[in-house]
C-alpha cells in the first residue's frame, strides 16, 4: 500500500480534531469566562531510506533521504487571553481583570476547583455559590476582632439571611474645632448668665449648676473684651447722686466687705445686697440675656434712683455697659437693665450610643476663663440629657473640666481625657468614652487661633443595631454589607488563586478547571496582590473567542481537510492504474 494514502488519512484525522476544537470555541462564544483553545500539529516519524554521509576526500557529503509518514495533533493549547468585561445589573457578578481564578469547592472545602466565571449568587442558606452550586471560597469576618484575616486558611463564604449587627457602644469621641483667642467675639450667639441665686440659666450647663464668670474674660455688646485690670472701678449712687459707692475689680481675693468683685456673680451679689436694703422686694440679677438687671417689685418699697459714673481707675468699656442702670426705678415692678455681657463660648453636639444602641446627645461646651502670653485656658463642660450620667457627679448629667492651649494656638492639655457614661435605661453602666481632642503641642485637633470659633469635625464610633439590607463588592473582593443603621463593613472576602502554568490546568466542565501535575500548586491570596488581578463587581468576563479568527480558522481547516482528502483519492487512482497493468 502507498504511504501517501496513510499520510492523507493522518491529515484527515488531525484536521478533524482541529475542527472539533474550533467548533467548541465557536459554541462557547457567549460563555462567560471561557478561554478558547488552539490545535498544534506536528509531523510523524519519517522513514529513512538513506542516511547522511560525511564528505570524504574529493567526494562531497550526502544528505539523508526521508519520507514523511503524515501529521498528528501534538497539543491543544488553551489561550488565557483577557476577555472583554460586560457590565451587568447583578451586584454579585464578579469579573477578574488580570491573572487569577476564583476558588470554588463542591464539597465544603475538601477539594478545590477554579473558575474565571464570576456568575455568583447567594442560595437559600446564604452560601455564595456559582451556577454549578459550588461554594465560593474565601475568608469571613472574625466576630471577635471584627476584621477579615486574608492570611488565614480559606473556607466557605456564607452570609446568613437576615443577618443583623449588634449595637456598638460609643468608646471614642473625636473633636476638631477652633476656639477664638482674639480680643473680639466674632460670633456672640451664646451668652452665659446667672439667675438671682447665682445659678447658670443658659443651656450650656444643666439647670442648678453654679458657674461664676470671671469679669475679665467678658465682652461688651460689640464683641470687645473688657480686659479689666486689677483695681479698675466705677461708682454707683443709689440716692440720686448724693452718695456714691465704689465697686472695684480684683484679679483674685475679692473682699465683699470692700465692695470688690472678680466674677459676675460677685458683682451681682454686691448690687443685690445694696438694693435689698433700699426697697422691699428689690433684687439685682443677671438675666437670661446676660445683662445686670435691678428690679423694684411692688410691695410698698421705695423708689430707687441710680447714677453710674467713672471711678478713680476707670475702664470705659465696663462703665459704658453699666451706665444704662442710671435713672429712677419706681416700686411698681419696673427695672433698669445694663448692656449685655458676653462670654467667649463655643459648643458642639453629637449623638452617642449606649450598649443597647440607644442614642443620647452629648454636648461639649467651652468658655474662656484665662488668657496670657503663655496661651489660654477654657472651661470644658460635658452635658447629656436626663436620666443619663457622666462620671456620676452631682448634678449627674454634666461634668466640668478645663482645656488649655499654647501661645501658638496648639492644643496643650485637657483635664477630661476620658469620661464614664451611664444611660440609666438598662444599658451597661460606666461606659468608658475617650475624648480625643488632639495631640499635645500639635494642630491635629483642638486649636485656639484668632479666628471665629467653629467646629470643623466631630465624630464618634458607636452605632445602633441594624439589619443587612445590601451587599456590594470592592476591587479586593471584599463583600461589604450595608445595614439599616447606616453602617457598612466587610463581611467576607473572595479568595483568588494563581498558578505557575495556567495552560496546565484541566477543564472539568461547567466553566471550571482542576489542578494538574503540570499546572503547579495554587497560590491563594487576595485580589490585587502578587500577580493576581483585581475584581470588578456587577460585571462578567466575556468569552475571549474572536469570531473573526475562528471563522477564518474554519476556512483553513476545511481547506486542509479537503487537500488531505485529495491525497487519498489521488493515491487511490494511482493504485487503480497499477492494478490495470495486469489487465
Amino acid at each position: 500500500m502507498m504511504r501517501s494514502l496513510w499520510a492523507g488519512v493522518s491529515g484527515l484525522q488531525a484536521h478533524q480534531v482541529a475542527m472539533d476544537v474550533e467548533g467548541n470555541n465557536i459554541a462557547n462564544v457567549n460563555t462567560a469566562g471561557f478561554k478558547y483553545s488552539r490545535v498544534n500539529f506536528s509531523d510523524l516519524l519519517s522513514q529513512t531510506s538513506k542516511i547522511a554521509t560525511a564528505p570524504q576526500g574529493e567526494l562531497g557529503g550526502k544528505n539523508p533521504m526521508q519520507v514523511g509518514l503524515g501529521t498528528q495533533v501534538s497539543s491543544i493549547t488553551k489561550i488565557f487571553k483577557q476577555g472583554s468585561t460586560q457590565s451587568t445589573d447583578k451586584n454579585t457578578d464578579l469579573a477578574i481583570q488580570g491573572d487569577g481564578f476564583f476558588v470554588i469547592s463542591p464539597d465544603g472545602g475538601k477539594t478545590y476547583k477554579f473558575s474565571r466565571n464570576g456568575d455568583f449568587v447567594f442560595d437559600a442558606k446564604g452560601n455564595f455559590v456559582d451556577s454549578n452550586g459550588y461554594i465560593v471560597q474565601g475568608w469571613k469576618r472574625d466576630p471577635d476582632t471584627n476584621k477579615i484575616d486574608s492570611t488565614a486558611p480559606i473556607g466557605n463564604i456564607t452570609i446568613p439571611p437576615g443577618l443583623t449587627t449588634p449595637a456598638n457602644a460609643t468608646s471614642k469621641v473625636t473633636l476638631k474645632a477652633n476656639l477664638n483667642s482674639g480680643p473680639l467675639i466674632k460670633n456672640k450667639n451664646l451668652v452665659y448668665s446667672l439667675d438671682s441665686s447665682g445659678n447658670n440659666t443658659s443651656d450650656e450647663v444643666a439647670a442648678g449648676a453654679t458657674k461664676d464668670l470671671d469679669m475679665k474674660m467678658l465682652f461688651n455688646d460689640t464683641g470687645e473684651a473688657l480686659s479689666l485690670q486689677d483695681g479698675d472701678n466705677f461708682q454707683i449712687s443709689w440716692d440720686g447722686g448724693i452718695n456714691y459707692t465704689t465697686y472695684t475689680y480684683r484679679e483674685s481675693g475679692a473682699n465683699s466687705a470692700l465692695n470688690e468683685f472678680t466674677t459676675d456673680n460677685d458683682l451681682r451679689s454686691l448690687l443685690n445686697s445694696q438694693v435689698s436694703t433700699l426697697s422691699t422686694g428689690a433684687t439685682a440679677i443677671v438675666n437670661d440675656q446676660g445683662k445686670f438687671e435691678v428690679i423694684n417689685s411692688n410691695g410698698g418699697g421705695s423708689n430707687i434712683t441710680i447714677d453710674v459714673k467713672s471711678g478713680s481707675q476707670n475702664n470705659q468699656k465696663l462703665l459704658d455697659m453699666m451706665t444704662p442702670l442710671s435713672g429712677t426705678i419706681p416700686n411698681d415692678g419696673s427695672s433698669k437693665i445694663s448692656q449685655s455681657f458676653y462670654s467667649a463660648t463655643h459648643a458642639s453636639s453629637i449623638d452617642i450610643y449606649d450598649s443597647l444602641g440607644t442614642k443620647h446627645t452629648l454636648r461639649i461646651s467651652f468658655r474662656k476663663i484665662t488668657q496670657s502670653t503663655n496661651g489660654s485656658t477654657w472651661e470644658m463642660i460635658l452635658n447629656v440629657p436626663n436620666p443619663g450620667e457622666i462620671n456620676t457627679t452631682s448634678p449627674k448629667n454634666y461634668f466640668v473640666g478645663n482645656i488649655s492651649f499654647n501661645s501658638d494656638g496648639s492644643f496643650a492639655t485637657s483635664s477630661i481625657p476620658n469620661v464614664n457614661f451611664t444611660g440609666n435605661n438598662g444599658s451597661k453602666p460606666n461606659q468608658p468614652i475617650n475624648l480625643n481632642l488632639g495631640t499635645a503641642n500639635q494642630f491635629d485637633g483642638m486649636t485656639s487661633f484668632d479666628s471665629t470659633s467653629s467646629t470643623s469635625g466631630i465624630s464618634q464610633d458607636g452605632y445602633p443595631g441594624g439589619d443587612l439590607n445590601g451587599i456590594r463588592v470592592d476591587e479586593t473582593g471584599t463583600l461589604i454589607g450595608s445595614f439599616t443603621n447606616g453602617r457598612s463593613f466587610g463581611l467576607a472576602q473572595v479568595s483568588m488563586a494563581s498558578f505557575a502554568n495556567n495552560v496546565g490546568l484541566e477543564s472539568n466542565g461547567g466553566g471550571v478547571y482542576i489542578q494538574t501535575s503540570n499546572s503547579g500548586d495554587p497560590i491563594i491570596g487576595q485580589a490585587s496582590t502578587g500577580k493576581r488581578g483585581s475584581i470588578q463587581a456587577s460585571a462578567l468576563e466575556m468569552s475571549n473567542v474572536d469570531l473573526s479568527r475562528s471563522l477564518t480558522q474554519l476556512i483553513v481547516i476545511q481547506r486542509g481537510f479537503q487537500a488531505n482528502s485529495k491525497t487519498i483519492t489521488t493515491s487511490d487512482q494511482m493504485l487503480q492504474t497499477l492494478l490495470q497493468l495486469k489487465q
